[in-house]
């Protein structure tokens, strides 16, 4: 359970309506499965213990004495098991029906947790039986021998996992207007567990999914969610078994119509820190609420080895995996980058200026500007692109350049600034055949200030090629490459913007199949600034063999931006993510690189132009992103060289 993750499941399991000793049974057999695939946290369906198409049944007091004493058959059977569960069964008190959640742990009752909305229409009518409980008031009963709380306010923190605090409602409680969870997240649960005997109808499954998952994204928590299914009476209904494990709005897994155990794991820290991020989120108030509604700890014991993760750990977290939604991420990235250079058009009335380097970066700036200008109905022919071959150009990266202007519709301009650069070289005394930092940087710069002045020449804005990846790693020239009117790609990380480029070529490939072939080259080119003289005609300096892999850099930047992950948790996330493609010596020494990198490149983020934010990350010190260029990374890199 290191790093924040705690293992947990949802249960079905097989049951018979009102055979309490059989119910029993059966739930300490998926108990017992769940304790040996190292879960921790179990929920159980509604009225497991009974089965919930009992009807007029609730009433017989040999059915709920039949329910305490299966309460008592699991206590006494599963007293070995460090791991909580969550166990449905109707409990009595003062000549009062309730239906309950016993949280139990190690053979002890920790609560009874009663349902607070009683459903009483169309195919429920639980308000015959059960009684509501109450969000305000905790009772004291004794129930299988022992003093037990019930209240529908409980918490259950686990001492041993800082930010693991665990709140009950039961299936009509999400339905409802002011749902439990709400108040429980309010007061510090992290994770809301959902007893739930919900039948089946045509669509009401996606309707529990995205309820169990936007709760889950409201309240910044983990949600699982467990519902009847075999066994049930299907006199008038049919149950499914619809298991659903959720958290901060993402469903990491989900079964119906099979009994058993689903299993994910529910990463604490990150929901921890998500709260402390929002500062709408409530301030928890320890010493009244909590206190007075009752919070119950327990002890779940750490295993000595991390958590085995069998969630999905996605190599890009930027964008969806499945080609389905990557095209609606493609189309949705381009409109928003092209909606903020609209606005900014529409304010300056202005033409514009590009650097096209027939590279990815350059590509996809001229890509969203033209969809921009689409959009205010303008003649692309005011978008000027400009190719500045020097000593690293090669025949290649020109030749897509010229192309890709030509079939886009832009005006096109050659400037070889070769000769310049020589006449810089030899006004600050620097030798061409030293191909050091200022070599290559002076290039850069010449290439700015060719547009900048092409820029006042025409009235217009340099529109900045730069992506989100290259900010982060510092992999610009400061005053060159670094420095525009409007950035379109800075919130693009450069993972997505070889994908948006993909999407374009495919969609181009019937209506435009010369633009389309010319960006799939593109995409085919390694990625470089071009700054250092060719070999043989091929491209010398190859970005990625420098800083290292940008799939891996944008994993980093992902985790440790987006999240606050620390070194070793993103370290570990990689090792799943990336299994059988970067081993962990590779992983770890491209971590490191990104950590130096990222600390010491923060004075060219501090200046950086504005642009639109197009994904979960930016940079932007107007925006996200807020941190002294000064701050020094002697804690990161004292984990990470603990990492070795």
């Amino acid at each position: 359970m290191r790093d924040g993750f705690i293992k947990v499941a949802a249960g079905t399991p097989k049951i018979k309506v009102a055979d309490c000793v059989h119910n029993a049974q059966a739930i300490i057999s998926l108990m017992e499965e769940a304790a040996d695939q190292g879960v921790k946290v179990l929920c159980l369906p509604e009225l497991s213990l009974t089965g919930y198409t009992c009807g007029d049944l609730f009433l017989q007091s040999s059915l709920t004495r039949g329910a305490e004493e299966g309460l008592g058959l699991i206590l006494e059977q599963t007293k070995r098991l460090d791991m909580m569960t969550a166990v449905g069964l109707p409990v009595q008190l003062e000549n009062k029906l309730y239906n309950c959640a016993a949280v139990i742990h190690k053979g002890k009752i920790l609560g009874l947790v009663p349902k607070t909305h009683i459903p009483n229409y169309g195919e429920f009518c639980e308000g015959r039986w059960f009684a509501p409980g109450s969000l305000d008031m905790t009772y004291y009963c004794s129930f299988c021998g022992q003093k037990a709380p019930l209240g529908s306010s409980q918490l259950f923190r686990v001492q041993t996992v800082p930010n693991l605090t665990i709140g009950v409602e039961i299936c009509e409680d999400l339905w409802a207007v002011t749902p439990p969870s709400s108040h429980l997240a309010a007061l510090g649960a992290t994770l809301i567990l959902n007893l739930s005997a919900s039948d089946e109808e045509l669509g009401k499954a996606e309707r529990r999914r995205n309820l169990t998952a936007g709760q889950s994204a409201r309240l910044c928590c983990g949600y699982i969610y467990s519902s009847a299914g075999e066994g049930e009476s299907s006199t008038d209904l049919v149950f499914s078994g619809h298991n659903i494990i959720s958290e901060d709005g993402i469903v990491l897994n989900e079964r119906r119509f099979e009994a058993g155990l689903i299993i994910s794991e529910i990463d604490v820290d990150r929901l921890a820190y998500e709260r402390r991020r929002k500062n709408t989120f409530p301030r928890q108030e320890l010493r009244e609420d909590i206190l007075a509604h009752g919070l119950y700890s327990c002890s779940l014991a750490l295993e000595s080895s991390p958590t085995t993760l069998t969630r999905s750990v996605s190599p890009t977290p930027f964008f969806s995996s499945d080609p389905e939604e990557l095209a609606g991420q493609c189309e949705e990235a381009l409109t928003i980058a092209a909606l903020g250079l609209k606005k900014r058009l529409e304010h300056v009335k202005a033409p514009v200026v590009i650097g096209l380097s027939g590279g990815l970066d350059s590509t996809l700036a001229l890509l969203i500007t033209a969809k921009a200008f689409d959009m205010l109905g303008r003649d692309r022919k005011d978008i000027l692109t400009v190719t500045m071959p020097c000593f690293g150009t090669t025949k290649r990266t020109r030749s897509n350049a010229e192309i890709l202007a030509e079939r886009v519709g832009a005006t096109l301009k050659v400037v070889d600034i070769s000769d310049a650069v020589k006449q810089h070289f030899k006004d600050i005394g620097q030798s061409i055949e030293n191909q050091d930092v200022t070599f290559e940087n002076a290039q850069a710069r010449e290439r700015t200030q060719v547009l900048m002045d092409l820029a006042n020449q025409n009235g217009g804005l340099v529109i900045g090629t730069g992506d989100l990846s290259e900010l982060a790693l510092g992999w610009c020239t400061y005053n060159g490459d670094h420095m525009s009117m409007y950035a379109v790609n800075a919130s693009i990380p450069k993972t997505l913007v070889r994908h948006l480029v993909a999407w374009v070529a495919q969609m181009k490939e019937d209506t435009d199949p010369a633009l389309a072939g010319c960006l799939r080259d593109i995409l085919d080119t390694p990625v470089s600034p071009e700054l250092l003289p060719p070999s043989e005609g091929e491209i010398s300096q190859v970005t990625e063999d420098i800083v290292g892999p940008y799939e891996l850099h944008d994993f980093y930047l992902y985790y440790a931006i987006r999240w606050g992950f620390p070194p070793r948790k993103i370290l570990r996330l990689a090792e799943y993510a990336f299994e059988g493609r970067y081993d962990r010596a590779a992983l770890l020494k491209w971590l490191k690189n990104f950590y130096r990198r990222f600390f010491s490149q923060q004075f060219k983020r501090s200046c950086v132009p504005d642009g639109p934010k197009v994904g979960s990350v930016s940079l932007s010190p107007r925006g996200d992103w807020r941190m002294p260029s000064d701050a020094v990374s002697t804690l990161w890199m004292k984990e990470l060289e603990g990492l070795e």
